[in-house]
C-alpha cells in the first residue's frame, strides 16, 4: 500500500514553498505541478533551494510517483531504491 512521503508532505519537492513565494503560484494550483516546476528549476532562476525530495527520488528525479513510497515503481524491500536502509525510505 503507497504512503505518502513526510519529508516533502507529498509533494515530491523540498522547500516548495519558495516556489510560491517568488512566483505567487500555489503548488496546488498547477494543472502539471511537477513538470511546471521540474521546467522551473531548469531556468535562469537560481535565487532558490526548490530540489527533487532526496527521500522520494535522487535530488533530480523520483524512483517513482512523486511524493510517494512504496508502490510498483518505488518498492519495499531490499531490492527497491532503499536497499541501502533496509528497504525503508528515509522517512519510513
Amino acid at each position: 500500500m503507497p504512503t505518502n512521503c513526510t519529508r516533502c508532505e507529498g509533494t515530491g519537492f523540498l522547500n516548495v514553498n519558495q516556489y510560491t513565494e517568488i512566483t505567487g503560484i500555489d503548488f496546488y494550483e498547477l494543472a502539471d505541478p511537477h513538470a511546471t516546476i521540474l521546467e522551473w528549476m531548469k531556468g535562469d532562476f537560481w535565487d532558490h533551494d526548490v530540489q527533487v525530495c532526496d527521500c522520494c527520488g535522487d535530488g533530480e528525479d523520483w524512483y517513482g510517483t512523486p511524493g510517494e513510497h512504496y508502490n510498483e515503481s518505488d518498492p519495499y524491500g531490499s531490492g527497491g531504491p532503499y536497499a541501502y536502509n533496509g528497504g525503508l525510505c528515509e522517512c519510513h
